[in-house]
Formats: C-alpha cells, structure tokens, sequence
C-alpha cells in the first residue's frame, strides 16, 4: 500500500513546468527585458525552482585535481 501511495504521490510534488531556463511553476516566465539609460540590455525573470546553470554547476569536476570532487 505504501508503493502505492508513494506513485500517487510522487508525480504530484514533480510536477513543475519544464521551460527554457529550468523548472518553474509556470509555463512562461515573466521576464522584463530593458535598456537603462547608458544602452545596457536587462533582463529580469522570475525564479525557477531548477535553474538549468545551476545543474551544470554543480556537475561540473573540480578545477584543482588535488581537492577533489568533493566540494
């Protein structure tokens, strides 16, 4: 019964929308594209639950052979 429970379960507490930065609740994200004053593009998005670059971050090796993988 727990198995079951647990495949209930399980779809419910993964169900985020995956988008082009990563897993949000939302399909789109509300992103403010802008140019200040001195012609710089900005671009402010909501937080994603999972940002992809951060996935990539931490799978990453580590630079320095002699530390380790372990961070």
């Amino acid at each position: 019964m727990k198995i079951h429970t647990l495949f209930f379960l399980l779809p419910l507490f993964l169900s985020g929308c995956f988008n082009d930065r990563g897993v949000s609740l939302k399909y789109y994200n509300n992103c403010e594209e802008y140019y200040d004053a001195q012609g710089y593009y900005h671009k402010q998005c909501d937080k994603n639950i999972v940002e992809y670059q951060e996935v990539i971050d931490v799978l990453k090796p580590s630079q320095d052979p002699s530390i380790g993988s372990v961070r």
